[in-house]
């Protein structure tokens, strides 16, 4: 099958959901597939430090190991590649797991649906993905309560009409009204159905993997899928120095399939790791760089990234605390780090612990975002929406970090030197003591010049009062609302829809339901 989409210059197909598109889509429409920065990275270690951090990494890989279970498959890998055997436990020389890393692509192109969304990976490139895997979803009317798969699809709907997403995400919530060993077909069946952008698979089960990735062959076709990523994996290491097997074997079949598995540990410092950041650093990378390496031995030259989640803990209560200074600083070595090993990135996100979308989310959602701004992060996953240390995805908070996406693409673009953007013609035609609110320049730039929030409040404190003297939450609360009532799905082929809506039909129908 051929990719599907309507694009300038074609005839709308026969679809479901949707008017015909007339035109094409405009550049306008979609906002940009995704950012390519025009900022450098901070680069915060010294040669000399970052060379101690990877000598004890080497030296955990070498004298500690990695814990391989339930995976048989993946020990023997390890073996053929010269990996030193004790069990379960696996160690490395120094050096062997760069080498075989060395393979994978340093950029690569991820393919929606609609290939004017398709995503670069990698590079100069930046991709804002919602946040992934709360069980719950909360919003001011109704609270905080268990997502369905409502919940999912329109969370789904809003990412997929904001144009500072770049991609539709995956377990945006988890919808426990669906049986868990069937959910992954109704969650990828929605991405594909509501959204055009790139998208991610399951990766809870082989079968779920394998399932997500036979659904995107549908989609795109086999052969296409086979040369072309268009799906990607986020698999979770068991930190400290654990690979379960329920994870090795859903990244190996992404792996298989030349699709992308992201590679993330999860190190809560103080407890799944050392409370020092440069301890916690050296775990993660060690522990990433394994996993980077075996989807290499599994099909060399699969697309990977290396991915890492590190957060902090309240040593009084034990509680995990997101959006942190130390976690934000040390995602800036792990950026240092992954470009020396010339792999593309997923680090830090828009994080918070608060269970309202209000000033401590967005404080802290701010420090950790900026830290993934700031490391070189490719793919930023937990864009938007994420409270509540992850366990919730609000509503509002999701439109109020999209809004801040959006100001992150300026941000990002950095600062313009032309004959336009130095405005010498300006100064020349308004000359001293007068202003420039009318001037041929200001008329030529003033609706590119400056990034326009649609939830901030600039008007004066009298007009504010008059129209309600809401806050961003309650701003927030009525744009998620509107955004959805004016939600169009984008067209899908009816024998693609029909293809799809029958494998999942057929899957289904062939396991009795679990809950667990």
């Amino acid at each position: 099958m051929e990719m599907v989409a309507v694009t300038a210059g074609e005839a709308p197909r026969r679809t479901r959901g949707s008017r015909p598109q007339r035109g094409g889509v405009s550049a306008k429409s979609l906002g940009v597939p995704y950012i390519v920065r025009n900022i450098p990275t901070y680069d915060i270690l010294s040669e000399e430090n970052l060379l101690r951090i990877e000598t004890i990494a080497d030296r955990i890989l070498a004298e500690v190991g990695i814990e391989f279970r339930d995976d048989p498959v993946s020990l023997e890998h390890w073996k053929r590649a010269g990996a030193k055997l004790d069990g379960l436990r696996v160690t490395f020389e120094p050096g062997m797991l760069k080498e075989i890393v060395r393979s994978a692509p340093r950029q690569f192109t991820q393919h929606a649906r609609n290939p004017a969304r398709s995503v670069e990976i990698g590079g100069n490139n930046v991709v804002f993905s919602p946040a992934y895997g709360s069980p719950f979803v909360t919003d001011l009317d109704n609270g905080r309560r268990y997502g369905t798969i409502e919940d999912f699809r329109n969370l789904i709907k809003l990412a997929q009409s904001s144009p500072w997403l770049h991609h539709s995400g995956g377990t945006i919530c988890e919808p426990v009204d669906v049986p868990v060993n069937k959910r992954h077909l109704d969650m990828v069946y929605s991405h594909i159905k509501y959204s055009d952008r790139a998208f991610m698979g399951s990766i809870t089960a082989e079968d779920r993997a394998e399932d997500s990735i036979e659904m995107a062959r549908i989609l795109f076709g086999h052969d296409f899928v086979d040369a072309n990523c268009v799906i990607l994996g986020n698999v979770n290491v068991n930190s400290p120095l654990v690979w379960d097997g329920t994870m090795t074997k859903s990244l190996r079949a992404y792996a298989r399939a030349n699709q992308a598995a992201v590679i993330v540990p999860f190190i809560l410092g103080g407890a799944m790791g050392p409370v020092t950041n440069a301890g916690a650093i050296a775990q993660s990378y060690a522990e990433t760089l394994a996993g980077c390496a075996l989807t290499q031995l599994e099909r060399k030259g699969a697309p990977v990234i290396f991915g890492n989640f590190l957060s902090s803990m309240s040593l009084r209560s034990g509680s995990p605390t997101f959006g942190t200074p130390e976690p934000a600083i040390g995602s800036m070595v792990i950026g240092q780090l992954a470009r020396r090993l010339g792999l593309p990135l997923r680090c830090a996100g828009n994080f918070s612990n608060s269970k309202l979308p209000d000033a401590q989310a967005m404080q802290e959602g701010v420090m950790s975002m900026l830290s993934a701004v700031h490391c070189g992060a490719n793919f930023i996953l937990h864009s938007a929406g994420f409270v509540d240390g992850l366990l919730a995805m609000s509503y509002e908070k999701f439109v109020m970090d999209t809004d801040f996406c959006g100001a992150l693409h300026s941000y990002l673009a950095g600062v313009v030197v032309d004959d336009n953007s130095l405005a010498m013609d300006a100064f020349l035609q308004v000359g001293p003591g007068s202003h420039f609110l009318g001037c041929d320049h200001t008329m030529r730039n003033y609706q590119t010049a400056f990034w326009d929030s649609a939830l901030s409040d600039n008007e004066p404190f009298e007009k504010w009062t008059e129209e309600g003297g809401t806050d961003m939450a309650v701003r927030a609360n009525r744009n998620w609302k509107k955004t959805l009532a004016e939600y169009e799905a984008p067209p899908l082929d009816v024998a693609i829809d029909d293809a799809l809506t029958d494998y999942v039909s057929r899957r289904k129908n062939g396991m009795a339901d679990a809950w667990y």
